[in-house]
């Protein structure tokens, strides 16, 4: 069965979440501190995708996905927080983060997005046989990597598929709903800006300047544009 974290320490939400993973088909293993997320995620190394409460009470959300995200490109993380402040999904998605769902939630919504991700991560998606290179970069399509005047640089599944949709569409601008369609799916009902903080932070890996960006260009009111 598909393993999913839940990392929250209200138990009513918690069992809320959990008894509409169990009903979506996924096999939730909880956790009420980050302490005990490690401990889940070291006795279940199969888990594929985690939800991040943001307040917990001993080390918060953000740090636990900074910890993870280090030991662990592939997985896809989701932050839940009942905080609506833009600097709280921003540094969540800046720390590491794919996606980002804000309480109160429906089921429905915080499944399509597990579904999402699961689908990214490995779990039902077909990995392509073969290699795209411009420029200094080298995208493995096989085992999803990428080089940089040979050195790798590590990608989050997120980056990856969006590093892809670039480097598949050289000199073409791509809107942030292409971006959202391709990366995302046809599917997510989440906000534009998710594309914008997960670009800047691809951007921060494979820039020279990330402050004056060279491959990942801005066209100004629509997206972005992959050039070199």
């Amino acid at each position: 069965m598909k393993k999913v974290l839940v990392l929250e320490d209200e138990t009513s939400i918690r069992s809320f979440v959990v008894i509409n993973l169990k009903r979506a088909g996924y096999e939730a293993i909880e956790a009420g501190t980050g302490a005990e997320a490690f401990e889940q995620l070291k006795a279940n190394p199969d888990i594929k995708v985690a939800i991040l409460d943001i307040m917990l009470p001993d080390i918060d959300g953000f740090e636990v996905c900074r910890k993870i995200r280090a030991s662990d490109p592939h997985i896809g993380i989701i932050m839940l927080t009942a905080r609506t402040q833009e600097m709280d999904k921003v540094t969540g998605l800046m720390t590491g983060a794919d996606d980002y769902v804000t309480k109160p939630f429906s089921p429905a919504e915080l499944t399509a997005r597990i579904d999402a991700l699961y689908r990214r991560t490995g779990g039902t998606e077909q990995y392509d046989t073969g290699e795209i290179v411009q420029g200094p970069f080298r995208l493995n399509t096989r085992n999803r990597t990428l080089e940089k005047s040979g050195v790798r640089i590590k990608l989050t599944q997120v980056e990856y598929a969006i590093m892809k949709m670039f480097m598949d569409n050289p000199g073409k601008a791509l809107s942030r709903e292409d971006i959202l369609n391709t990366v995302w799916g046809r599917d997510y009902f989440g906000e534009l800006k998710i594309a914008d903080v997960n670009i800047r932070r691809l951007r921060i890996k494979i820039e020279d300047d990330p402050t004056n960006p060279s491959f990942i260009t801005t066209v100004w009111g629509y997206g972005y544009k992959w050039g070199l």
